[in-house]
């Protein structure tokens, strides 16, 4: 049927109106169009290495942990956790153990005896000094007599963690821990990538960045899916996460360019190895270690 048919049998004005409403679906559809071709897919890094430093609080040890990982999740260099929390060589650590990272330690309980240190009788006066984790101290004395509770303000019992020593030179012979494409790039801004991402094909090999000793080989970092760990030295630790499998045990002793792994999508919405590079806890810019290409 021709427009000037409908024309005639809708009228002039009703038939305006048709041809208004049509032009203006087409503009709609059109701009809807242009602006979904225009909007940017960013792939945004789940990791919780996003996390800043933490310097309250604590952290109670559960099966699986490490002292190295609990110091990577929380921004700490191993070496100033171990000091602070007076944990020695080889740094073993046990469920259900209290990590601070505030310095400051539980309360503790002393009693101090009269009569020489002999043993309380009901005509002898005890003394029990409590120091509490809120800065106060009470004492209660019981014994011949009406017992007596004092609370006296004290100044909160703080570790003074042994201060770290310069950093040291950084590993040499640093190469790629994956091919692919690289599409996430390291900021410095706490809340943006403290690494690199390399985009791949699942199940690639993984390889060591550099010689070094396996210090974490799990999933129990929440962000980072299947995690490695290395310790190059005292200094320079690295990771590699979104693992599909993990292929070294913690204690293993590994050489640059080692397969450690299958690239996956644990933890993440694609396939891709997150690569980071931290010196004394801190993440630094691995493409400032890693050679061009």
């Amino acid at each position: 049927m021709s427009l000037t048919v409908i024309a005639q049998r809708m009228g002039n004005t009703s038939f305006q109106r048709l041809v208004t409403g049509l032009v203006l679906s087409t503009l709609l559809v059109g701009c809807s169009s242009t602006k979904s071709s225009s909007v940017r897919v960013v792939d945004r890094n789940s990791a919780a290495a996003q996390r800043p430093a933490v310097t309250t609080g604590q952290y109670v040890v559960r099966p699986g942990d490490t002292l190295f990982s609990i110091a990577f999740r929380y921004g700490w260099d191993y070496k100033a956790l171990a000091a602070r929390n007076n944990i020695p060589t080889p740094y073993t650590i046990h469920p259900g153990q209290t990590i601070r990272f505030d310095g400051r330690t539980g309360s503790t309980s002393t009693a101090v005896v009269g009569n020489s240190g002999s043993t309380p009788s009901s005509s002898s006066k005890t003394t029990v000094i409590r120091r509490q984790a809120n800065g106060t101290t009470t004492t209660t004395t019981t014994g011949s007599g009406a017992a007596a509770t004092t609370v006296v303000p004290s100044v909160a019992n703080k570790q003074t963690p042994a201060p770290l020593p310069p950093p040291g030179p950084a590993p040499t012979g640093w190469g790629w821990p994956s091919n692919g494409i690289l599409i996430g790039k390291f900021s410095s801004n706490g809340s943006l990538n403290k690494g690199i991402d390399i985009a791949g094909d699942l199940g690639q090999p993984v390889l060591a960045a550099s010689d070094g000793t396996v210090v974490y080989a799990g999933s129990g970092l929440r962000g980072y899916g299947e995690l490695v760990i290395i310790k190059h030295s005292e200094t320079y630790v690295s990771a590699y996460g979104h693992n599909r499998r993990l292929l070294v045990r913690e204690g293993q002793q590994v050489k640059v360019g080692q397969t450690i792994a299958e690239m996956g999508s644990t933890g993440t919405d694609r396939v891709k190895l997150h690569f980071e590079i931290r010196r004394q806890g801190k993440p630094v810019d691995p493409l400032q270690f890693l050679p061009r290409r």
